[in-house]
């Protein structure tokens, strides 16, 4: 073991020796050649040397230290781009002792299709054919809001026909509802010039790029000239649209328009992770804002979390703004963006702005954390059924009844119950179909049911306050019927599941509620259908053996129905009679008759 150790710190030492004196990035691999630690550096050898000079400080970092097996690097030009290349690399290969990165590529983005008439909608999908793409933004409802507005301000298409010159004066196309309802003006008929189209594709570029207060301007200008040449009517619909435009602005604008193009950091940390607030300014109004928790790993320092931060959030947001507002300055220098720390005025409005949101942010966060301490999970999740069932009370107690039986043979039915999310195994109930006759599960689910809650309220048992039937409309329907009996069917919330869709239904509603399939409250539901399944099963699988070999006991010539008696209540199954050694039949049943019953079996 000594000697291995020593192999490996020959072998490192080796590699630290010939590390260059360059700007970098430094990978730690394991025993197993995974990667478990990536690092930048401003001077490749002195940082990675670093690690191995001394016992380090951080538990952490021993414990990372002692499973170095192997040291990978890469030179870079500056420092900044080791920054970029170290975050690719942590999002790429998540190493266990990094901060977690988690590479989103889900944020949505405003298109303006590169087509005829272009029409203007959300996407999180990139497609290189001359579109122009705005954003990313970190809130759909942001999106929403603003393709909300751009139909306010302007009838735009919605269709994706392809509206060429040359289809629009063929009579391809004919206008649509949307033309009827006033909120398009038919180009696919030819019922409005591109020219004007264009218009609001400028006016809409404007806005997405932030310079709200132009276009304002520019509005104001056209419905006074309108005014002028006494067209009130078109001037009526710019002054709707500018009030739209005002009301949407005073929302956004929170500085001096004239700050412009501006990023906006700040940072807090406590022991296990760091919270970023991430701020985009554009005219004085706030484009785009974003707050991230990262995980740490390492005790890593706030300085290089805040220079890891901004990359991140600046490569994910596609933003290149040439300044950037931040509470003190990152240990790393980015190319072509001047960094600020502002005292006083409205660049130090914006980051106080930030600072408050990260704040909250976290304050959120560890309230989250709190309560999930406080809340045990089987609550957590029966909360969450008693959300998705919309149920008054949470359902501490539920009972799943399934009915069983092959081709109207021995029918059967079991109930099976849950306490706090759990099976309560004692409390399981098997049932004997006695009133019905035949196949019929409707008629057989409300005996079940009857008998079940009759006798509960005879022994002023508690009821449960959710009961699953596994079936559909049919067998719910009679199971309700029978609650309705009792006057139980307003005190107990009752649902079907059916197995095809695994949907859910309500009484007296026809149509389904579907979960997701990774939902905790489905789970549950099917967990309980499942148990009540196979419960009911064994029991019908039992009995029907039982059934069969008590009829074969029948068919023995010489055995009537007083010996089966004395058989089966000795023995106590027909099954342990056919087990049983000669010996034993014949001190119930004499020698003569033992001697046909294993003859019997035998055969």
């Amino acid at each position: 073991m000594g000697t291995n150790k020593d192999n490996r710190e020959k072998y490192l030492k080796e590699i630290i020796a010939v590390l260059p004196d360059d700007p970098g990035v430094y990978q730690y691999f394991d025993e197993s050649g995974k990667i478990i630690y990536v690092g930048k550096a401003k001077n490749l050898r002195k940082r990675v040397s670093s690690y191995f000079q001394k016992v380090p400080d951080n538990a952490k970092t021993r414990i990372l230290v002692r499973k170095i097996h192997d040291i990978r690097y890469i030179v870079v030009d500056t420092e900044e781009d080791a920054l970029l290349l170290e975050n690719n690399l942590i999002k790429k290969y998540q190493p266990r002792y990094n901060v977690l990165l988690k590479d989103d590529k889900s944020f949505p983005w405003i298109v303006i299709k590169n087509e005829p008439f272009p029409r203007v909608f959300s996407t999180r999908q990139i497609i290189k054919d001359g579109s122009e793409y705005f954003g990313p933004y970190t809130s759909g409802m942001m999106v929403k809001t603003l393709i909300d507005l751009f139909r306010q301000l302007y009838p735009l298409r919605t269709c994706r026909h392809a509206l060429t010159q040359e289809n629009i004066l063929k009579g391809k196309f004919k206008v649509c509802l949307e033309y009827h309802l006033g909120n398009c003006k038919g180009p696919c008929e030819g019922l409005q010039r591109e020219e004007e189209y264009l218009e609001y594709i400028d006016e809409i570029r404007s806005i997405l790029k932030g310079n709200i207060t132009s276009v304002m301007k520019y509005m104001k200008k056209t419905m006074m000239k309108l005014a002028e040449e006494y067209k009130f009517e078109e001037a009526e619909d710019i002054r709707k649209k500018l009030t739209i435009l005002e009301g949407f602005q005073s929302k956004s604008t929170v500085v001096n328009p004239k700050i412009n193009n501006v990023d906006v950091f700040s940072i807090i940390d406590d022991k296990n992770a760091a919270y970023v607030n991430f701020l985009k300014v554009v005219n004085g109004a706030i484009i785009q804002a974003h707050t991230i928790e990262y995980k740490k790993k390492m005790d890593e320092d706030i300085t290089s979390l805040l220079a890891l931060a901004i990359a991140d959030i600046r490569e994910r947001l596609h933003s290149n703004a040439p300044e950037i507002i931040v509470p003190f300055k990152p240990d790393v220098e980015f190319r072509d963006v001047k960094f600020l720390i502002p005292k006083i005025g409205d660049k130090k409005k914006l980051l106080e702005l930030s600072e408050r949101n990260v704040k909250y942010y976290r304050l959120e966060k560890l309230k989250q954390q709190a309560n999930h301490a406080k809340v045990p999970r089987n609550v957590q999740l029966l909360e969450t059924v008693k959300k998705d069932l919309r149920m008054d009370k949470l359902p501490v107690h539920i009972e799943c009844f399934d009915n069983s039986n092959i081709q109207g043979h021995h029918p059967v039915a079991a109930c099976v119950v849950f306490k706090n999310g759990k099976p309560a195994k004692k409390e399981y109930r098997h049932f004997n179909i006695k009133t019905v006759e035949g196949p019929d599960d409707f008629a057989s689910m409300q005996e079940v049911v009857f008998r079940r809650y009759k006798r509960i309220l005879e022994e002023n048992q508690p009821v449960p306050q959710l009961v699953v039937i596994d079936g559909g409309k049919g067998q719910l329907g009679s199971a309700v019927k029978a609650l309705q009996e009792l006057d139980l069917d307003r005190k107990i919330t009752i649902i079907g599941i059916a197995k095809r869709l695994e949907e859910i239904y309500y009484p007296g509603d026809s149509v389904p509620l579907y979960l997701d399939k990774n939902s905790p409250s489905l789970k549950l539901i099917q967990n309980l259908r499942n148990e009540a399944h196979r419960f009911g099963i064994t029991f019908h699988r039992n009995k029907r053996s039982s059934s069969f070999l008590k009829s074969r006991l029948e068919e023995i010539p010489g055995v009537g129905p007083e010996t089966i008696k004395k058989l089966i209540n000795h023995f106590g199954s027909a099954k342990n009679v056919e087990e049983a050694a000669k010996a034993k039949i014949a001190e119930v049943v004499g020698e003569s008759k033992a001697d046909k019953i294993t003859a019997f079996f035998k055969k």
